[in-house]
């Protein structure tokens, strides 16, 4: 996957980059029976109150199902197309079983149209896109898509790029190595498929216009300190002036910025031995 710098025709492609998504296999059509319709939620939760602002608008999208358990076990499938999706950072790999059915999963880097991909709760071959239990992939290679709880699909380790490394297996954990840094254990039972989650380059995409932010559904945000004393904490003043209080907050008023956020005392700390500073 490649990025893509315009010549400077405009303010907007002066800053700004695309990805060239080669990756993706042409006129490779989304799978019909995978898609259900997505309605906007604008950042409101079933109560219909604002809990993400600065969401809203954007393009219209379907929803792709993605088989993140991928429990049809020991039965290859085959790779009919890698595929965009609006919803995450992550590309898909449409997927064909040999009793035609289709499925969509994460598509790892380096996989390729026709391969076989295989998911299994014994030793599989070691290449990407094979899912089986972390106890039986060789230390210090990368995977995705990981389960925290054997039995319940992958949930961490799903976004472009992203990948976590497994550094040993001790009794009934598997000690890996997270994208952030945190050192976490895991039950060796855990499913998790190898390789690097595909689209490597994403982050290095540069908008360069509001206009293709609001395209994605994201609203502007305002300074807190732009603001009136009664919409925000940092509000009022004359001019450019600071916050006026030793740390920063929210619009609520609580705390912001480098706060830990993490709730204290939780079931998985034993868990977690070291993290990020």
């Amino acid at each position: 996957m490649a990025v893509r710098i315009y010549k400077p025709t405009s303010p907007g492609r002066r800053r700004s980059s695309v990805n060239t998504f080669t990756a993706l296999t042409p006129s490779s059509r989304p799978e019909k029976r995978l898609l259900v319709p997505l309605a906007r939620q604008a950042g409101r939760n079933v109560q219909g109150k604002i809990t993400v602002r600065h969401r809203g608008g954007g393009h219209k999208r379907f929803y792709r199902l993605v088989d993140f358990q991928q429990r049809r076990y020991d039965q290859p499938a085959k790779v009919l197309g890698v595929q965009y999706d609006p919803n995450r950072s992550a590309h898909l790999a449409l997927i064909e079983y040999p009793d035609r059915q289709r499925s969509y999963i994460i598509a790892p880097a380096e996989l390729a149209v026709g391969q076989a991909v295989v998911s299994s709760a014994r030793k599989v071959e070691i290449r990407p896109g094979n899912r089986t239990q972390l106890q039986f992939i060789p230390t210090g290679l990368p995977v995705h898509n990981i389960e925290l709880t054997p039995g319940r699909g992958g949930a961490i380790v799903r976004s472009a790029g992203s990948a976590a490394t497994i550094l040993s297996i001790e009794g009934d954990f598997s000690l890996l190595k997270l994208p952030s840094g945190e050192v976490r254990k895991l039950l060796k039972q855990s499913m998790a498929s190898i390789g690097q989650v595909a689209n490597v380059d994403h982050s290095n995409v540069r908008f360069g216009k509001a206009g293709r932010r609001r395209w994605l559904g994201i609203r502007p945000s305002v300074r807190g300190k732009a603001m009136n004393p009664v919409d925000h904490p940092h509000g009022g003043g004359e001019g450019h002036n600071p916050i006026g209080m030793k740390h920063p907050k929210t619009y609520t008023g609580k705390p912001a910025l480098g706060v830990k956020t993490r709730r204290r005392p939780k079931y998985s700390d034993h868990l977690i031995i070291n993290r990020p500073p």
